[in-house]
């Protein structure tokens, strides 16, 4: 966006949807600054710093929650719940309630190839915001933005946290740390009116397997057990 008033009135409006006000208003603008536009527009940064930051506190504070308000779930279902909302496509969801997607500054290549929807792009800015919101007004308001935004969406997984889609979830482990996407192989038992599923799965140097009644039932498994162990490994991812 070129425009130095139509920007501003776009971060205004991002304020008022974050419901929150900032005293450093650069804050709020790098938050928003991709790095393809800070390539072509000499900014002395973009939004990664920031979104790092942003993205340890989505952790904690979504933790806090979770065991705040889901005081009869396991530890292992307040994993699942965590990683229920705390995920790109998650976040992007959000941002996009909240028109985020808007306030973006682009690369002219990537707002050609619309970037300002892309979950990538989103879910970081996201990120970004709430660790600008967390540097300008403190943990306080750090912490109410998150359960003012997050809180709906996790009362709204609940429900299926039974059947979280670890797949998923595993890929997007897999693609924070940098590591090769999940590999996949199945195998199977029985007569065919009473098949049993073995799926294997290879990410990194996890290897993990899981059995099921179905080929997606046995992956679904599989893929829980190599979260979890990447979670031991990688605690932040």
């Amino acid at each position: 966006m070129s425009d130095d008033a139509s920007f501003g009135v776009t971060l205004a409006t991002l304020s008022e949807a974050f419901q929150y006000t900032f005293s450093d208003q650069r804050l709020l603008q790098t938050a928003v600054q991709h790095r393809s536009w800070q390539a072509e527009n000499d900014a002395v940064e973009s939004n990664e710093r920031l979104e790092f930051l942003g993205d340890a506190v989505l952790g904690w504070v979504v933790a806090d929650i979770a065991f705040r308000q889901f005081a009869d779930l396991p530890e292992g279902r307040l994993t699942d719940l965590r990683k229920s909302v705390v995920n790109a496509i998650a976040l992007a969801q959000i941002a996009r309630s909240v028109g985020l997607g808007s306030a973006v500054l682009l690369g002219k290549g990537e707002g050609a190839a619309g970037g300002s929807d892309k979950t990538s792009i989103l879910s970081d800015a996201f990120e970004a915001v709430i660790g600008a919101i967390y540097i300008d007004g403190g943990v306080t308001a750090a912490f109410n933005a998150v359960e003012r935004l997050l809180l709906p969406a996790m009362q709204a997984a609940l429900p299926n946290i039974d059947r979280l889609d670890y797949k998923t979830v595993l890929q997007e482990q897999a693609a924070r740390i940098g590591i090769d996407a999940p590999v996949y192989s199945i195998e199977s038992t029985g007569p065919d009116h009473e098949k049993s599923f073995t799926a294997s799965v290879k990410v990194g140097t996890v290897s993990a397997s899981g059995v099921g009644r179905s080929k997606k039932a046995a992956e679904q498994v599989a893929a829980e057990a190599a979260s979890h162990s990447l979670s031991a490994a990688f605690p932040d991812a």
